[in-house]
């Protein structure tokens, strides 16, 4: 894999993180809003956490349908969940929030099952299709 490629793995690593973080800030700043006044969700986007947060999201978005084109979801997917990691230390550094020996468990879990997945191929190939050959679909043994 390419620089380039560990490139676009970290942008939505990073992206996802800081994105999240700014919304659940503004989020927090901004109180409860509910879905039964769209007016006060609309405004959220006003507020300078959350509009920051949108656009850290999108480009996450960005990289992320990025690395969808070249490699697996199976692979993208868990490659890039090391941002719970982040996301984890985030809350726990930023807004104080306490988590319990269970999640950090999961949260390590999660960073072992990162490593078994890097280790793999990005993308699987994909068997050819003999158009002269009625079977060449199936599965022959």
């Amino acid at each position: 894999m390419t620089f380039q490629k560990y490139l676009v793995l970290a942008g939505i690593t990073v992206f996802a993180t800081a994105g999240d973080a700014l919304l659940a800030r503004g989020m927090k700043e901004l109180g409860g809003v509910s879905l039964h006044h769209l007016s006060g969700l609309l405004l959220a986007i006003l507020n300078p956490s959350v509009a920051g947060g949108i656009l850290l999201l999108i480009a996450f978005f960005a990289c992320y349908v990025s690395a969808l084109s070249w490699a697996d979801l199976t692979y993208v997917l868990p490659a890039t969940s090391s941002g719970y990691v982040f996301v984890a230390l985030t809350a726990h550094f930023a807004f104080h929030e306490v988590i319990s020996p269970t999640r950090w468990l999961g949260i390590a879990l999660i960073t072992a099952g990162v490593g078994f997945v890097a280790a793999g191929p990005s993308l699987t190939p994909v068997p050819r299709i003999d158009s002269r050959d009625p079977l060449s679909h199936e599965v022959k043994s």
